[in-house]
C-alpha cells in the first residue's frame, strides 16, 4: 500500500476519495504532509473522507504522528497521519 502525499496544490476531494477507498479496500491508510498548507488540506480531506466512510457505516480513528523524510539529500519534518477503522 502506498503513502498518500498531500501537497498545498491537492485537490481536497480527490485526496478524501483516496483515503476513503484504501480504508474500504485495506483497512488502514496513511497520509503524509509536509508545510501548513499541505496539512491544511490533509486535515480537511480527512474530514470528508470521515463523512463518506460514515455513510457506509465505518467509523475511523486517526493518530497523527512527526516523520523525518529525506526530500532532495535534505532532511524535512512531515506529518504523517495514520487512518485506521475504529472497531467499538
Amino acid at each position: 500500500m502506498d503513502m498518500i502525499r498531500v501537497s498545498a496544490n491537492s485537490r481536497t476531494s480527490a485526496v478524501a476519495g483516496a483515503i476513503a477507498g484504501i480504508i474500504r479496500e485495506h483497512k488502514h491508510a496513511e497520509v503524509q504532509a509536509i508545510g501548513a498548507g499541505a496539512v491544511n488540506q490533509a486535515v480537511k480531506a480527512l474530514g470528508l473522507a470521515t463523512g463518506y466512510l460514515k455513510e457506509d457505516g465505518i467509523a475511523v480513528t486517526c493518530v497523527p504522528e512527526f516523520v523525518n523524510v529525506m526530500i532532495e539529500d535534505k532532511e524535512r519534518t512531515a506529518i504523517r497521519l495514520v487512518v485506521d477503522p475504529l472497531y467499538l
